[in-house]
């Protein structure tokens, strides 16, 4: 008869004795899985760590978080829970949720890393897909179902069904197992799930990591690029209030013109465009052939603008006097890589003010020939800072600079590099707008560039 050991039977008690037997049946054992805890990056930064080893290759990746968040972040100041909040009424917003941590910071960049392998992966297809490295077939594939969206523009709100149904035959299972999946028993069973995460050290990891390092390097490259033209935006620059009104003109010539526009195919050439300005052909002959021919027109458009510019910082003392414009000249030598000292290293590679042979022209003179210039001392009509002597109550104009002449208008039907240069042989004869294979290999080959400043005439300096 069984016992019950937890419960206190009065002695008076009589016990039921069954009427069939093992009527007790056992408690069903239920399997439930183990308990997850709470991984939060405030609950991780609360736990305590443990010492680890630096020579371990499993914690390696973690070390290597660690140094660099902390070289990153440096010193956080004690009394700095959020250097955005401003108060304490406002509401937190997603930048500022969780304090400034080193432990918070390095729980989130290593979940990042651990995660961020999808978002890499897309951005490869699509680099692929654009520049035409998978073949033209993929390509035309996706160009064509571009063409067909903007054909029947209201098929992009079935876009998020489309991509739910791909993603399911994507991960199909039979495209890598052909024919069922058995368990031990023989029945068909599920295939197990891949892993989500790559685990610290491992080759998927290394590569986000890869990839996150070269997203930040892309992100301060374009914020380079940018950067220069935002003092014409933000009010810091005098150009402010003409760019406001050149938008301005823009945005009312335009608002007439939008009735009239064909969505579709403005849609369609715009999207369409990059395919074709990317493909193998378009970058090795069209490119090429497109900026030699625009090269002209565009150095004639730089060089319009510059002095668009000048003149438009010029003061009334400048306009009411007579101004012309007086030229320098740079001159330059080219020396091969076979030159080398007495250590055996190189000297003096390339192009150089230096590399010019004793007796021939200096590195800057006032005449095109060469005959003035500087002596070695500094003095003389011309000096190495773009300065030299006028005529009395002649003054150069303080509001501007020495400016390179960029279309080479000193000399005819010749032209000049997009700095400037014009390339001559050893004996500074036969100009041409680029440098010749045959100088190169005789070792002889010179340039020299025009530089023009504007000056004008002050009776009282005299």
């Amino acid at each position: 008869m069984a016992t019950l050991d937890y419960v206190d039977i009065p002695s008076s008690a009589i016990r039921l004795e069954a009427s069939e037997p093992k009527q007790i049946r056992l408690a069903p054992k239920i399997f439930t899985p183990l308990p997850n805890p709470d991984t939060s990056p405030s609950a991780l930064a609360s736990l305590p760590t443990s010492p680890v080893n630096p020579t371990s290759p499993t914690k390696s990746g973690m070390n290597l978080q660690q140094m660099l968040l902390s070289s990153a972040l440096g010193p956080v100041p004690a009394g700095t829970s959020s250097p955005r909040s401003k108060g304490t009424s406002a509401p937190k917003l997603m930048s500022t949720k969780d304090p400034l941590s080193l432990p918070i910071t390095t729980a989130n960049f290593k979940k990042f890393v651990a995660t961020s392998g999808p978002v890499f992966w897309l951005q490869d297809r699509i680099e692929e897909i654009i520049t035409w490295k998978l073949g033209w077939k993929y390509t035309s594939v996706w160009m064509s179902v571009y063409a067909f969206l903007c054909y029947f523009p209201r098929l992009v709100l079935l876009l998020p069904v489309v991509m739910v149904i791909g993603i399911v035959l994507a991960t199909d299972p039979s495209l890598k197992h052909p024919g069922p999946i058995t368990d031990d028993d023989g029945e068909e069973a599920l295939p197990s799930p891949p892993p989500l995460k790559p685990s610290e050290g491992s080759i998927d990891w290394l590569a986000n990591l890869q990839g996150i390092q070269n997203l930040m390097g892309i992100t301060g490259d374009l914020n380079d690029s940018v950067l220069p033209l935002v003092p014409h935006l933000n009010h810091t620059s005098p150009y402010t209030p003409l760019v406001f009104t050149g938008a301005l003109v823009i945005l009312m010539t335009l608002l007439p013109l939008i009735n009239l526009l064909p969505l579709r195919l403005t849609f369609l050439i715009a999207g369409l465009t990059p395919f074709g300005l990317t493909h193998p052909t378009s970058q090795e002959h069209f490119l090429p052939a497109l900026s030699l021919t625009m090269e002209p027109y565009n150095k004639r458009s730089r060089a319009r603008l510059v002095r668009f510019i000048d003149d438009d910082r010029l003061e009334d003392k400048h306009w009411q006097s007579e101004m012309r414009e007086v030229d320098l000249w740079e001159n330059e030598r080219w020396i091969p890589d076979t030159s080398s000292g007495e250590d055996g290293y190189p000297l003096n590679l390339g192009w150089g003010k230096s590399n010019l042979k004793p007796g021939e022209r200096r590195p800057w003179t006032r005449g095109r020939d060469g005959v003035s210039a500087v002596a070695e001392d500094g003095s003389g009509d011309v000096s190495s800072n773009l300065t030299f002597s006028l005529a009395p109550g002649w003054l150069f104009v303080e509001t501007e600079d020495w400016r390179p002449d960029l279309e080479g208008t000193w000399i005819s039907n010749v032209g000049a590099d997009a700095c400037g240069w014009v390339y001559t042989n050893d004996s500074w004869q036969h100009p041409h707008p680029v440098p010749r294979e045959d100088w190169k290999s005789s070792n002889g080959m010179t340039r020299r560039r025009r530089w023009v400043r504007r000056i004008y005439y002050n009776p009282s300096k005299l």
